[in-house]
């Protein structure tokens, strides 16, 4: 029920912000796109591999042509990758990614048709080449997409759309790859009892497939107008170059602690997963186990990720992303030494389910910050470069780690009379886990932005979730906040319900913000009436300021007393107003408003949605407007959608309703919700008559205020800044029976 402050961060419930950005129809087009091609690029992997295998003969053979497709998908971005990060801030993104999917296709193709007309072993060799060119193209695609995505959605959207895409690549994508792979497997063992060509080759139809879908997302991408154009200047001849272009790269990343600490956390985290991709086999073998298990053991490192993709922001919501990211890498590397030591099968893939949420949440965590604050100028390349970084690094794990395994092989530890055998992949394992801590923390220092905060406190908040609200609501102080745009008629609900709860005989605390004390009226006075304009970054300070005064000194010693506490706004409203009216970071935003509260949230937060335009009429028809209420249509847009957007992130703390409902109906639906909240006895009863006859007094009252207010809102009633009592004047703001 209660609306908290993190709403449109890290809380926001997967399937809500998921459910947001596909609202977005570029984005949701990108996306498409994105699972056409992570689904072909895993489908080309399974087909490319079996392929290979099929056409060499003998064990060895198959192994060599087996890791040989591996590693032509590996090599290319040692070469290419810096090079396709600066033709994605270079040139036209949209058609940079429409004419890759288009080569693609084409090379696709090329597989199965070589497979028909010529030799096994040439057609071997013509693999290889095809996937080193399809690799080196998909180097190009991808930091043109990744750098689009922060285009195409507010900021506060973005960890839902990297979300999205992440859990697509890396969870969706896989499984259905497999899948399709395997029901195209049965297909062409079916026409292969009548049509001899598919008995000779029986991955040609994955691979057309396969090359289908590159074609398709090509389609796609070609309609999505929105998709960034060049990055020049448009003036001819001041295009920079492509070297000066990969030598500002080269210089921002020098500069910028947050990439200095990306990149030591993603080498530390990528060299141990090298290490699991390398070592994993015998590792399960040590452990007794055989194909099988290593399936099992492989697919537990990709739910994982899938989880903390997923769930992570929501085990972590008071941490910010520049701290999760190095505690994520910390997480995974434990666990990773942990899974080394553990003597069965079932515990060790307990332990890599785990490592795969820390992963999973680390890279979130990683992608988001490039995507919210790398300017977009310079964000392929920094894209291109990461994911450069993480292939080369793979590459030289995978090359490193099997030396190591079989240099070290088994040694025999006598402890007393008991003897231990340890073989090199747990030593291998356990000092990769170590190297992942190690690098992890140097990421946490390098990327901490709360160095005067212990991390202890922020996971604690995180973990004790909303239990100051629970703690509350058994001494009887409750805390409800009113919020929705101008002229949604939130103070005569809140007038409304302050009468029937007086009523029941609970004491009421009415207040507002900005203006609830008298340092509060002079910053109202300040930011809404004053000639002069403020910078968004010092008006949401000054909300801010007010904020913490209210809460020090109306607020909590009201809840502390045990008062039903209804405000008009609260943090909300700066994160709508502030955040994403004034295209704000919401981030920073929220981060601002839970200081200046010491984190406490409303135990209910009642969202009155109106349409803009009409609530705008409302709120300027007496006297004209304020400087927020003057503010454009599409300032205002904005600022519902932010609202609209918080409430669906968690939608059973929130009470969402239609403004244009009667004032009666709204009442009521209102009281039902304050009654759950309440403590047995406490219960207001008024009738539907006693609400009608508060809603005539209260029309009455706020039309005399409007007079001297000069302000109105719908009905009549006088709006949000002239209708709730002072509460720095004696009492006047306090209701009891």
């Amino acid at each position: 029920m209660s609306a908290t402050a993190d709403a449109a961060a890290s809380p926001v419930s997967a399937v809500a912000g998921i459910r947001g950005v596909l609202r977005v129809t570029p984005f949701r087009r990108l996306w498409y796109s994105t699972f056409l091609s992570s689904l072909g690029d895993w489908l080309g992997l399974l087909a490319t591999t079996a392929l290979a295998a099929s056409l060499a003969t003998g064990y060895s053979q198959k192994s060599y042509a087996l890791g040989g497709v591996l590693l032509v998908r590996l090599l290319p971005a040692m070469v290419l990758g810096p090079v396709a990060g600066v033709f994605a801030d270079r040139f036209n993104r949209r058609y940079t990614m429409v004419i890759s999917d288009l080569i693609r296709f084409a090379l696709f193709l090329t597989i199965p048709l070589a497979h028909l007309v010529v030799s096994a072993d040439r057609t071997l060799w013509w693999l290889y080449v095809v996937t080193f060119l399809i690799e080196c193209v998909s180097l190009f695609w991808l930091p043109a997409k990744d750098a689009s995505v922060p285009n195409l959605v507010r900021r506060d959207q973005v960890e839902a759309a990297n979300q999205l895409g992440l859990i697509t690549t890396y969870g969706i994508t896989p499984v259905l790859g497999a899948l399709l792979f395997s029901v195209l497997a049965r297909i062409t063992d079916a026409l292969a009892k009548h049509l001899s060509f598919f008995k000779a080759n029986p991955t040609n139809l994955a691979l057309y497939i396969n090359a289908a879908t590159f074609l398709v997302g090509a389609v796609v991408v070609y309609f999505i107008k929105e998709i960034s154009g060049s990055r020049g200047s448009g003036v001819p001849g001041a295009q920079p170059t492509l070297r000066s272009l990969a030598r500002e790269a080269g210089q921002f990343i020098r500069t910028s602690r947050l990439l200095r600490g990306l990149i030591i956390g993603i080498s530390g985290a990528f060299a141990a997963g090298g290490a699991v991709i390398g070592a994993g086999r015998f590792f399960v073998s040590s452990l007794g186990g055989g194909d099988a298990a290593y399936g099992v053991l492989f697919g537990a490192v990709f739910v994982g990720l899938g989880l903390g993709m997923a769930f992570g922001p929501r085990f972590a919501r008071e941490v910010s992303r520049r701290r999760l990211f190095g505690l994520s890498i910390v997480a995974s590397g434990l666990c990773l030494a942990l899974t080394a030591v553990m003597p069965l099968i079932g515990l060790a893939v307990v332990f890599v389910v785990l490592l795969g949420f820390g992963a999973g949440n680390g890279y979130l965590a990683a992608v988001t910050l490039l995507g919210t604050e790398i300017d977009d100028q310079i964000r392929g390349r920094v894209f291109a470069i990461l994911q450069t970084l993480i292939r080369v690094v793979l590459i030289l794990s995978l090359a490193v780690v099997p030396f190591l395994v079989g240099a070290i092989g088994t040694t025999d530890i006598d402890i007393g009379s008991l003897s231990i055998t340890v073989d090199g992949t747990r030593i291998v394992l356990f000092a990769a886990g170590l190297l992942a801590v190690g690098t992890g923390v140097m990421a946490y220092r390098y990327m901490d932005d709360k160095h005067h905060v212990s991390i202890w406190v922020d996971l604690v908040t995180s973990l004790r979730g909303d239990s100051t609200a629970r703690r509350r609501l058994h001494s009887g102080g409750i805390f409800v906040a009113f919020e929705g745009g101008e002229g949604s008629g939130k103070s005569t609900q809140i007038g409304l319900l302050a009468a029937s709860l007086a009523e029941s005989g609970v004491a009421v605390r009415v207040t507002r913000e900005p203006g609830a004390t008298a340092l509060g009226e002079q910053i109202r006075a300040l930011v809404l009436h004053r000639e002069e304009a403020i910078s968004p970054r010092a008006e949401a300070l000054l909300f801010a300021a007010d904020r913490a005064h209210h809460v020090t000194t109306v607020i909590r010693p009201a809840l502390d007393a045990g008062t039903v506490v209804l405000t008009d706004r609260y943090i909300d409203s700066s994160l709508a107003y502030q955040g994403a009216g004034r295209d704000l970071t919401m981030d920073e935003v929220r981060r601002i408003s839970r200081w200046a509260t010491e984190n406490l949230r409303p135990d209910l937060t009642v969202l009155l949605d109106v349409d803009v335009e009409i609530g705008l009429a409302r709120a300027t028809s007496a006297s004209g407007a304020d400087k927020l209420e003057a503010e454009s249509v599409a300032f205002h847009q904005r600022v519902r959608e932010a609202f609209r957007t918080l409430a669906d992130s968690s939608p059973d703390r929130y009470l969402v309703l239609d403004a244009s409902a009667p004032v009666e109906e709204l009442a009521r639906q209102i009281r039902v919700e304050v009654q759950r909240l309440l403590p047995s006895g406490q219960n207001p009863t008024a009738s539907m008559d006693e609400v009608a006859h508060a809603s005539d007094a209260s029309s009455a009252d706020n039309s005399a205020r409007a007079k001297d207010s000069g302000r109105a809102d719908d009905s009549g009633r006088a709006n949000e800044s002239a209708r709730v009592s002072d509460p720095a004047r004696s009492d006047e703001g306090t209701v009891t029976a």
